[in-house]
């Protein structure tokens, strides 16, 4: 009878440990947009992988209130036209 106790016991605990896991690697998942206006809807001013510049022409000033966040830039670098590691830059 103990056996079967602590059995049960055992297997709950291992299912309720392996819950936390499960939720944190879905919450960390970085949101992926599918173009500049929704992104720009989060994020107003752009993503940018750390260390970023925004690549600018003439004498128009670089943005740089962009959010910095790897992560998220990885996963929306479809959106960065010039390559510059800063996808939907904008002021």
């Amino acid at each position: 009878m103990k056996h079967r106790l602590l059995t049960g016991l055992a297997a709950g605990a291992l299912a309720f440990s392996l819950l936390p896991l499960t939720a944190t690697a879905a919450e960390a998942a970085p949101a992926r947009y599918k173009n500049c206006t929704a992104l720009n809807k989060a994020y107003a001013h752009g993503v940018a992988k750390k260390g970023a510049k925004d690549r600018v022409r003439g004498k128009t000033r670089p943005v740089t209130t962009f959010r910095v966040d790897t992560a998220l830039y990885t996963a929306n670098r479809h959106l960065d036209g010039d390559a510059d590691g800063v996808a939907c830059e904008k002021r």
